[in-house]
């Protein structure tokens, strides 16, 4: 089958184009062409992404419950479809893949509607909403964690397929180090960043001593709009650090951390696992079926990570964690390895094996 065409779908957001993307690299290793459906908040991730097109396709969330919000996303998710139709006419896909949000729903209906193969690829480990909407339409369901809450028969558990950088990131050994050595921490939330973190990581770094400040290196991802904020408490505080709204590195980046504070999207408990540092996984708050607290569970559990609420991480708790594993640098350690232990790192082999098993 290989050299005929894919059609990747994703939502606009790295937690879902990093897998496409992975996913895309492997195909194209194999003799397939590839085509991405998406949003146009992709823009920012699609540079390196290895489609022969990029095709924007309208959709919508549904927002709101008043006749006004559900015309408007029922007028852009039809209007998505129909694009989608005429776009697998001219593209002919062996098979169509989606990786999940909202702008998967069109062109995976059409695909499915136009006899093409389907494939649905759920990062979490709690089925999203549109997933769950497309998950009994399609020819297989591909999972990156076991699905908690939910059964399908048609599942597989795949793990999640993870970027050609972070495969290269897992290459380098976990950094070692004495409680009087430098100390690499690397705070993100995610993609679009995260404010929360903005606010607490610097009233945390106040708290610490004199010495530990010293010896800290700290790499922080911030929104555009904290970024002068930040940069000048760490100024203040005379702490060595880089903060930038985003970071395309950002897996050597990991790699090169002691311990990472971050939101627990499936990417990057995924990518922690891969390569293998310990974590204090923050889930997103407010989130329908906390998707973020189910993956950040798994590390918790299996000793890779600390899963900490939100609601629960005063500038003074997390100073603590701070301290305790800036000076017990072997409890890091053994994390990182717990972490790695969680990993499956063929998971983009096994998911473009399950895409040829049944393209047509």
């Amino acid at each position: 089958m290989a050299g005929q065409t894919v059609l990747l779908s994703a939502g606009g957001t790295g937690g879902h184009l990093f897998p496409a993307q992975a996913l895309a690299q492997e195909l194209v290793k194999r003799g397939w062409t590839i085509h991405l459906a998406t949003d146009p908040r992709a823009e920012r991730f699609v540079s390196e992404f290895p489609a022969d097109g990029v095709h924007i396709i309208r959709s919508a969330t549904f927002a709101g419950k008043s006749p006004r919000a559900l015309f408007r996303t029922f007028s852009a998710l039809a209007s998505g479809y129909f694009s989608s139709r005429k776009l697998i006419d001219a593209l002919k896909p062996g098979v169509a893949v989606g990786f999940g949000g909202y702008p998967t729903v069109p062109p995976l209906l059409a695909a499915a509607h136009k006899g093409v193969p389907t494939i649905l690829h759920e990062q979490n480990a709690v089925i999203g909403r549109a997933n769950r909407f497309l998950a009994g339409r399609v020819t297989a369901l591909a999972t990156g964690f076991e699905v908690v809450g939910a059964s399908f028969a048609n599942a597989v558990v795949t793990g999640n397929p993870l970027r050609a950088a972070a495969h290269e990131a897992a290459e380098i050994p976990y950094p070692a180090r004495t409680k009087y050595h430098p100390f690499n921490l690397t705070v993100f939330g995610g993609s679009q960043g995260a404010r929360f973190f903005s606010e607490c990581v610097p009233e945390t770094l106040f708290r610490l001593s004199v010495e530990q400040k010293e010896r800290l290196r700290l790499t922080m991802q911030a929104r555009a709009e904290d970024i002068a904020d930040v940069r000048g408490k760490l100024e203040t505080l005379k702490i060595r650090g880089t903060v930038e709204e985003f970071f395309t590195d950002m897996p050597a980046r990991i790699a090169n951390s002691h311990l990472v504070i971050c939101r627990s999207g499936a990417s990057s408990v995924s990518e922690l696992a891969l390569i293998g540092r310990p974590s204090i996984l923050v889930p997103l708050p407010g989130a329908l079926d906390d998707d973020q607290g189910a993956n950040a569970k798994l590390l918790d559990e299996a000793g890779g990570g600390v899963l900490v609420r939100q609601k629960d991480l005063s500038p003074e708790k997390l100073a603590e964690f701070l301290s305790y594993a800036m000076d017990t640098p072997e409890d890091l350690a053994m994390q990182a390895e717990n972490a790695r232990r969680t990993a499956i790192p063929n998971a983009a082999d096994l998911l473009a094996d399950l895409v040829e098993k049944h393209a047509q």
